[in-house]
């Protein structure tokens, strides 16, 4: 990559692939920056629910104190939906939030290579667990590609963990750091190119613990959130942290850790495993190990 991008104020168009609970935090984040935001629904139908979902949590902001009325409206204002991925050609920089699926992201990633296809443009994944490398390896130009892992909710927690592979570009490494930083208001961490990177290797093991004793019945969900929220200072227990960050993203991704490490800490718990094929997801679905009514 040359350095004609020049630096991350050169950055001043997104695109954001996917608009759940992750995509559109990104989505609000960078357009409460300023930056022109174009989002990448899975459907016609999927345009006003993600607009509205943008909406509520902008809302919430206003309601909050965080952000002014004016400040909400110029915000959406910089949001565009639509299921059309060519929409993405002009992008400077795109990420995806998309399930925690190797083969799914690998796909999206050869896709928008040709689609956006300026020299200068960075790629980047939200991957909670998957190699960059790995993801590199199957998507084109690995050189342009970055892990960017945001944690939930994306507009209110600072830390970004950011990952290079063995092949991307530094002014790529320098160009995102400097999104991230100076333009995104975040903190950043870099990390290693491994599974889980730095945060989730060490956090799942203790929510799968968490969950293993729900499951054998030793305790509670409220008494073992209690005991690490009164005990350790801990600002939210490991089950209702789970709930936040979604019991799909939870077993996807002790799943994918599993199988890469082999070590039993990381296997999800049936528990857990039947929750999501009940559809009990946590609080995206309101229900999961506690029953949401807001």
């Amino acid at each position: 990559m040359t350095a004609a991008g020049g630096d991350a104020w050169d950055i001043h168009r997104v695109g954001v692939v996917g608009c759940g609970l992750m995509g559109s935090g990104i989505a609000e984040l960078c357009a409460r920056a300023g930056l022109d935001v174009t989002v990448i629904v899975s459907g016609p139908g999927a345009v006003e629910p993600g607009r509205r979902r943008i909406a509520d949590s902008l809302g919430r902001a206003v309601a909050r104190g965080r952000l002014t009325a004016a400040g909400r409206d110029a915000a959406l204002a910089r949001i565009a939906l639509t299921p059309d991925l060519d929409a993405l050609a002009g992008r400077q920089f795109v990420v995806e939030s998309i399930r925690e699926d190797e083969v799914a992201k690998a796909e999206l990633f050869a896709r928008l290579d040709k689609i956006v296809e300026a020299q200068d443009a960075i790629l980047a994944s939200n991957t909670s667990s998957i190699p960059i490398v790995r993801l590199g390896r199957l998507a084109g130009r690995a050189e342009r590609l970055i892990g960017v892992h945001f944690f939930s909710p994306v507009p209110v927690l600072p830390l970004v963990e950011l990952t290079a592979s063995v092949h991307t570009d530094g002014l790529v490494v320098e160009r995102t750091e400097r999104l991230l930083t100076q333009v995104l208001g975040k903190r950043v961490i870099r990390s290693p190119d491994r599974p889980g990177f730095v945060v989730n290797a060490v956090l799942f093991p203790y929510l799968l613990s968490a969950i293993r004793m729900v499951e054998s019945g030793f305790a509670t969900a409220e008494v073992v959130d209690t005991g690490m929220e009164l005990g350790c200072s801990h600002p939210v227990g490991p089950l209702r942290l789970a709930d936040l960050i979604g019991l799909d993203v939870v077993a996807s991704t002790a799943t994918a850790l599993h199988e890469e490490f082999g070590q039993q800490a990381y296997a999800p718990p049936p528990l857990l495993l039947r929750l999501v094929a009940d559809g009990a997801l946590g609080r995206k679905t309101r229900r999961g190990f506690y029953t949401y009514t807001g």
